[in-house]
């Protein structure tokens, strides 16, 4: 009977003794599963198949982030600028100011940028300009001769009309019209104000012409 009971015994201490080591091990196994210290946390890569996250890549690091520059629109406003004080130079019978206003259109017209003006409109642009700029350089090389200059008014101011007439203005115009001038041809010219002062005769005849039309800015 005694050696059964220490038999017993024996077998209970056995028991306890593995399931005691097997619980050991399960807790070290647990505990070896460690997590990773922030700074050494794998990522994984993300994936750039989703319509917005593809997006907002592209917006932030590809060309669609590039800022657009606002497309720059041709204007005739300083040619017309360059006329009118050529124009008024005539008016008030100054020759050497109608050559150095004629001097600065021809330099306006000969610096435009082409690139500007659209492909459709450059040859009619050209074929213009280059008659405006060739009547100008006349204007700018005959101080002295206004009534030469005043001929080549004439031919500037319809390359004018054609300027206007493609590209349009942003002020107010008006356009006169002279019956008299180049022996009853007639000649018209572009004014900023509605009052008429010709610059074809000058004080001789101030207030010859008339107004044919209205030119309204856009």
């Amino acid at each position: 009977m005694k050696n059964l009971i220490l038999s017993i015994i024996a077998f209970t201490m056995a028991f306890l003794t593995i399931s005691c080591n097997h619980g050991s091990k399960n807790e070290q196994s647990s505990n070896n599963t460690a997590v990773l210290p922030q700074d050494q946390t794998v990522s994984q890569p993300k994936e750039v198949g989703t319509t917005g996250e593809k997006a907002v890549r592209e917006t932030a690091n590809g060309p669609e982030s590039t800022v657009k520059q606002p497309v720059k629109s041709f204007s005739i406003a300083a040619i017309i600028t360059d006329y009118l004080s050529l124009k008024n130079a005539l008016v008030s019978d100054d020759d050497k100011a109608a050559a150095s206003a004629g001097k600065k259109l021809f330099a306006t017209l000969d610096n435009v940028d082409m690139t500007v003006i659209h492909a459709d409109k450059h040859k009619k642009y050209m074929d213009i300009a280059e008659d405006a700029k060739e009547h100008a350089e006349h204007i700018s090389e005959n101080a002295g001769n206004i009534h030469h200059q005043r001929e080549h008014l004439a031919v500037l101011s319809n390359d004018l009309q054609d300027l206007i007439d493609l590209f349009g203005t942003s002020q107010i115009l008006y356009q006169d019209y002279c019956p008299m001038f180049n022996d009853g041809e007639g000649a018209v010219w572009f004014s900023e104000n509605k009052a008429v002062k010709n610059p074809y005769y000058g004080s001789k005849m101030m207030t010859c012409g008339k107004v044919e039309r209205t030119i309204n800015g856009k």
